[in-house]
């Protein structure tokens, strides 16, 4: 996956950075929140179910400003879910999967990884210019 940001117009969310499309934001909170609310960790099975109610359609409220909640309904393909939303998660680092346990968890390795993406650019700001040699054809 390729994230690509303007740092002048930084997102105050991070799913917005990550994710192309709104929907695709709002299934990732939610997929979020629901691992929150399960003390960071779920399992397979309730994964799974997570997946079948964003496939049948699920009814969320939205903060719209300090004082109204929105309520709206949400409906995403399955499939698209694993390929969209869960997969790039666990490749990124937010979301880890134990294999042994079955068992889906919030991670820390997204913060690590951006760190070292940032460290390898400052090796590349001091590393010696290359001479390069044009040839004509």
């Amino acid at each position: 996956m390729v994230i690509l940001f303007d740092q002048f117009n930084l997102p105050d969310n991070i799913f917005e950075i990550i994710f192309a499309t709104k929907q695709q934001v709002i299934v990732a909170k939610l997929l979020i929140e629901e691992m929150k609310l399960k003390e960071g960790e779920i399992g397979k099975t309730e994964m799974s179910m997570f997946a079948t109610s964003l496939h049948e359609g699920i009814q969320f409220q939205r903060q719209k400003t300090d004082l109204i909640k929105k309520k709206e309904k949400l409906s995403y393909n399955k499939r698209q879910f694993y390929d969209r939303i869960l997969t790039p998660m666990k490749t990124m680092g937010l979301i880890d999967y134990d294999m042994y346990k079955k068992t889906y968890k919030l991670g820390d390795k997204f913060n690590k990884n951006m760190m070292k993406v940032g460290l390898m650019w400052l090796q590349e700001l001091r590393r010696p210019p290359k001479s390069l040699i044009l040839k004509k054809k």
